[in-house]
Formats: structure tokens, C-alpha cells, sequence
């Protein structure tokens, strides 16, 4: 999206939940009328406006994730072609487009909110302090996408009066916006555990609240474990190091005054209510399953297999001609062979039942084996027990949630399998490649870490995925290289889409020298 599109997005203004699609654009029919918006209007419009980035979408899996993400991560297996480590511009331009426009909706709100009265700025707190809660969550993302973006004087085209002269944005380093995200979740953890909301503002904001439904213990249990995840994401950053073992302790360590997301029931959902009325009810089939982009990774279904794990009926399905045997595609083959394979109908592929054709699949904000794993991760030095019980329960979590997926399913395609027995649990607990017992270093216990994170995440949590891999660069997964082209492996990070050289010009030359696909990330390993 070119940026005068994007600086044209914060004059959108979205209005109040509805039963279908239509009645969003029946209140957003005249997007230039933004002193019609209100609070809660534009809290939920914004919500809405990135919810192709959240609940699985055609355009999302299909144009964006199954060259990129997906592959980078080997969470799906492909056939190997020159030039497949270069991000495309459609994936670029049209994931970078829609964060700008999710960001003028929040910019938006900003507006509207800081024009209201202090005593009402009070009352209406609580939508404040969850819509910034949700808008760092893709923030994050979009950061550990690019690295330095246009954020802090980005998307002010409508504050500004229209004049785009003023509203071409200057990029904030990703510190600095890490920083600030840091800083203000901090005191909306405080905050939350004390704010008075007036029984009529509560009334509202349980209808217009599309991901907690107005729960202001569930919006404490995510703003909680979304600080988990920035400051773990962080956490060898020399600059963030302190700062991360510090509060992440604190967190861990009154689980009354700072809840987390600890149990499935606590799971941070966007849920699909009614089919049809937030996103097409076949989005995510043709988006994953379209040109095959559906077929397992040989790495992933080989450790599930030999390690007998229990979420391997649930996440995966044999190849019609593969008489009940899984196999992944080997990313080492020789194109020609891997063609062949997928040709011969054997290969493995995710569920349909479980995932791309279930149309209640929600939209996984924060789940609670990601919660444990992150805890793990931070007691797996210095309290290698307390890491353990953290690790086994993220693995007891990650089992149930993919039942329970399945379970909401309204497809049959597939038979649902048994659901695991707590023996079955144990004994994949057991495995060498999975005890924690086994691990008998620092490194051993973070690559089963990592791996545990690795298999949780597989096509639903892409960007996580990625980060986690980058960050920690444990797995030594195998990539076959691309020596026809200067990127012959994964990338580091994506380039900025070609919009910003054209139309963003002065402030895009000061991050050009960065703008290459090797740059690391400031909380990458080296």
C-alpha cells in the first residue's frame, strides 16, 4: 500500500459490534466523518481492522505466510525454487499496508480520547489501556518483522488536519518503540488491578470488547504474559538485559498482583461467534490448503513420530496414499523429487478437521504453553526444577489445546482421534529427544525449549515462530541453499516495501543503509 494510502487510512472510523460484516460497513459507509466516532465505535473498528492478521485469512496464509514465514520456519514443507528466500513485495507491501491502517484506527482513537472532558478520559479509561494493550501486541510483530518502522509521528494524517506535508513519519529505532511498549504495559498492569469502571461504561465495553468480552481480569492475565514475551523477546539485548530478568521475575513471582495467561480456560482468544460475520467461513481452507501450502515439514513430523507425541493425530494428517504413514518433505531433496512426492499424494498434511477447514478456528492471541514456555526459559539457569514444572506443564497445555481445537471443529473430514491419556502425556515426557531430565546442559534444556515453542507454533503463531528461531538459533534446522541467488538461505529480518522509498523518500534514506535482508534484529543472537 503506498503511503498516502496508508496516511489516508487514519481518517477511517469503525463503529460498534454487529451480527455480519454489512453492519460494519453500514456504520462506516462515510469513512471521512470522524467527528461522528466515538469511543467505543473506534475502539472496536480498530479491533476489526487488522482482523485478517489474526483470524486465519485467505490473503494472510496464501499471499503472505506460505512463501515466507511458513517455509523460513519449516513449519510446512515446499519445493525448492530459485529466489524462495526473498520475501515477495505483495507479502511485504500488503502486511506492512495493514498495520498502518490497524495504526491510524489506534491514532484515531488517541484523537478522540484525548479530546474528551478529564472526568470522562476516566471513565473511559479501560479502552484505552486495551486497545494500546492490543495495538503493542502487533506492533511487536511488525517490529520483529523490519526492525526501526514509522510509529511514534505515524498515522497523524487525521490529527493533522490533512496535510500531508506534516504527516510523512520519521522511523523510531525498534529500542526505542520496545521501550516505550515496556514502560506503559508496566503501569497498565498496575493500573488494571485497581480501576473503577462506571456500570455504564463496563455495559458497553463488555459489548464492544470482540477479544475479552469486557473481562478486566482476562485484559490483567494478557497484558501480564504479553510482557512476558517482550521482555523474553529482549532479554539478551545488553540494553534490556537487567531490565528483563527483573521484571520478569516480579511478574513470575506474584502471580496475585500480576496474573498470567496459566491455564487453557485463560487463553487469549479473537473467537468466531457466528460463520460469515467477522471473516469468510472457507478464508483459512484456500489460504493454507491452496498450492499445496498445507504439506508438513520433514523435521516437524519426524520428531512427533519417533517421539510418539500426542498432538501428532491432532495437528497432522497421512497423505491420502500414504496407508497411515506420516512423512514430512525433506527441504534437502532435489526439487525434481520433491515434485514427485508431491505428486504421489504420501506426503503428511496439517488436519483439515483441526485446522483449515474448521470454520471456528479462533484467532490465538496468547495461549498458556506459550506463557509456561517463556517461564521456563527464564528459570531454566538458575532454577533448572522450577523451569521443569513450567516445561512439562506447557507440553500437558500444548496437548489439550490442540483437543480442544479440534473438539470446537464443525468439520469431520477427518475423524477425530482419542483424545490423549495423562499415561500417553507421560510418556512422551519420557522421550530422550523430550526429557528434561536428559538435558544435562543450559543449552540442552533451551533447545528443548525452543523445540517445544517450535512445535506449538507451527502455522498458527508465524511471526512468534520466526522470532523464537532467530533469537535463539538452537534447532540447527537444515535449509537447502539457493546459489543462484545472492540470498541463499532465510533472511534476518523483511526489507521495507518499496512505498516507502517512493513516497516516505527523506526519512526511508536514513534507515536505507539497514534496509538489507541480513541486518540483524538488536535481540538477535549472533
Amino acid at each position: 500500500m503506498k503511503i498516502k494510502s496508508i496516511l489516508l487510512a487514519s481518517l477511517l472510523a469503525f463503529a460498534v459490534l454487529g451480527c455480519q460484516i454489512t453492519d460494519f460497513e453500514d456504520n462506516y459507509k462515510d469513512p471521512s466523518r470522524v467527528s461522528e466516532t466515538t469511543i467505543e465505535k473506534q475502539f472496536t473498528g480498530m479491533i476489526f481492522s487488522n482482523r485478517e492478521y489474526v483470524l486465519p485469512s485467505y490473503w494472510n496464509y496464501f499471499v503472505v505466510l506460505r512463501i515466507t514465514l511458513n517455509r523460513f520456519n519449516q513449519a510446512t514443507g515446499w519445493v525448492n525454487a530459485e529466489n524462495q528466500y526473498v520475501p515477495g513485495s505483495a507479502a511485504i507491501s500488503d502486511r506492512w499496508g495493514n498495520y498502518y491502517s490497524f495504526l491510524a484506527q489506534y491514532k484515531e482513537l488517541q484523537k478522540v480520547y484525548n479530546a474528551l472532558p478529564e472526568i470522562s478520559k476516566q471513565e473511559y479509561r479501560v479502552y484505552m489501556i486495551a486497545a494500546t494493550a492490543y495495538f503493542y501486541d502487533h506492533t511487536q510483530k511488525v517490529v520483529d518483522l523490519h526492525g526501526d518502522i514509522p510509529w511514534s509521528k505515524a498515522g497523524m494524517l487525521s490529527t493533522n488536519g490533512g496535510d500531508f506535508s506534516k504527516s510523512y513519519a520519521e522511523y523510531d529505532k525498534a529500542e526505542d518503540i520496545y521501550t516505550k511498549m515496556l514502560d506503559d504495559l508496566k503501569v497498565f498492569a498496575d493500573e488494571l488491578r485497581t480501576l473503577t469502571v462506571p456500570a455504564a461504561i463496563q455495559t458497553g465495553f463488555k459489548t464492544q470488547d470482540l477479544i475479552n468480552r469486557g473481562d478486566l481480569v482476562m485484559w490483567q492475565k494478557y497484558v501480564n504474559s504479553l510482557r512476558l514475551r517482550m521482555l523474553t523477546r529482549v532479554s539478551n539485548a545488553p540494553s534490556f538485559s537487567s531490565r528483563a530478568k527483573t521484571e520478569i521475575k516480579a511478574i513470575l513471582d506474584a502471580p496475585a498482583v500480576y496474573p498470567i495467561v496459566a491455564t487453557n480456560a485463560d487463553n487469549i482468544l479473537f473467537r468466531i461467534h457466528t460463520l460469515g460475520t467477522l471473516i469468510s467461513a472457507t478464508d483459512f481452507q484456500s489460504g493454507l490448503e491452496d498450492w499445496n501450502g498445507n504439506i508438513a515439514g520433514k523435521a516437524i513430523v519426524d520428531h512427533m513420530v519417533s517421539n510418539v507425541d500426542p498432538r501428532l493425530p491432532f495437528i497432522f494428517e497421512p497423505g491420502i496414499s500414504a496407508n497411515g504413514v506420516y512423512m514430512g518433505l525433506d527441504p534437502m531433496l532435489n526439487p525434481s523429487v520433491q515434485n514427485d512426492l508431491v505428486g504421489s499424494n504420501t506426503l503428511t498434511i496439517y488436519n483439515r478437521s483441526t485446522f483449515s477447514r474448521n470454520q471456528y478456528f479462533p484467532g490465538i492471541l496468547m495461549s498458556a504453553s506459550e506463557v509456561h514456555l517463556l517461564a521456563a526459559e527464564f528459570y531454566h539457569l538458575e532454577n533448572p526444577g522450577k523451569a521443569k514444572e513450567h516445561y512439562e506443564e506447557a507440553i500437558r497445555l500444548s496437548v489439550r489445546h490442540y483437543e480442544a481445537l479440534r473438539e470446537m471443529s464443525n468439520n469431520n473430514l477427518v475423524p477425530a482421534p482419542p483424545v490423549a491419556t495423562p499415561a500417553a502425556i507421560t510418556a512422551y515426557l519420557g522421550q530422550p529427544a523430550v526429557s528434561w531430565d536428559d538435558a544435562v546442559s543450559a543449552t540442552d534444556r533451551l533447545k528443548l525449549i525452543s523445540r517445544q515453542r517450535w512445535l506449538h507454533y507451527n502455522v498458527i503463531h508465524p511471526i512468534e515462530n520466526w522470532a523464537d528461531l532467530r533469537r535463539l538459533n538452537v534447532l540447527g534446522l537444515s535449509f537447502w541453499r539457493d546459489d543462484s541467488n545472492a540470498q541463499s538461505l532465510p533472511p534476518s529480518r523483511w526489507v521495507y516495501p518499496g512505498s516507502e522509498q517512493t513516497y516516505n523518500t527523506q526519512n526511508y534514506s536514513k534507515v536505507q543503509p539497514n534496509d538489507n535482508l541480513n541486518a540483524k534484529l538488536f535481540w538477535m543472537k549472533n
